[in-house]
């Protein structure tokens, strides 16, 4: 069973129907004890980092029980830069904390400078001029880092779609870049936990063997 979680703030319904078209069992957590037996956690996320701050205590160590029992957790958009320790979107409200590094906005300003974020993270973004429009969306190319059970045959080049302003860095934990204007983090992987900044369930067939390959970690 998969936990969909729903914190006011994710495109619940077409994450779940590309679940239910993969033929997995998906029911909606809408309390922190709903993830104490399930087999997957998926956390999807649309609009403003802000929302997650509904995902209080409780649900941040529940998650985290989860991810120590060696099960597998997904975040989606939001729900990816949710791993990280936060972001610049809403500063006042800390990530979970699982992957190291700080998300920030894709600026459109052609005088901008898009700053640095803390050498801990190793991040790619670059102290340099930027000029493209945001929000980010459309489909665009990935760039494989390094092999993962996330991203199994999924190819060079494949197309995924995104919708975003905001994005992580690229880190040790990066399996899967982007460049839209500058590089970012377009897939991540750290153990059990994986994250994508795209949208799988509006992907086509690279999205869906992406979820594939989460419900088969699940097994």
């Amino acid at each position: 069973m998969i936990a969909l979680i729903d914190y006011g703030a994710g495109n619940l319904t077409s994450v779940r129907k590309a679940l239910a078209h993969l033929g997995a069992d998906v029911a909606t957590a809408t309390v922190p004890a709903d993830l104490t037996s399930v087999s997957g956690i998926i956390v999807p996320g649309v609009g403003n980092f802000e929302k997650t701050h509904t995902l209080g205590p409780d649900w941040r160590v529940a998650i985290r029980n989860h991810v120590t029992r060696q099960r597998p957790m997904l975040g989606i958009c939001v729900g990816m830069q949710w791993l990280f320790d936060g972001s610049t979107e809403a500063p006042d409200h800390p990530g979970l904390k699982l992957l190291p590094g700080l998300c920030r906005r894709l600026t459109s300003k052609p005088d901008a400078l898009e700053p640095k974020v803390d050498e801990t993270a190793t991040s790619t973004f670059q102290n340099r001029p930027i000029h493209f429009k945001v929000p980010h969306v459309g489909w665009n190319s990935l760039h494989l880092t390094r092999r993962s059970w996330l991203l199994d045959e999924v190819d060079e080049g494949d197309q995924v779609y995104f919708t975003h302003s905001y994005a992580a860095p690229v880190t040790k934990n990066c399996v899967g870049a982007t460049t839209y204007g500058i590089k970012f983090a377009a897939a991540v992987e750290r153990g059990e936990v994986g994250g994508v900044q795209f949208h799988p369930e509006k992907s086509s067939d690279v999205g869906l063997r992406i979820l594939s390959n989460f419900l088969r970690r699940m097994s």
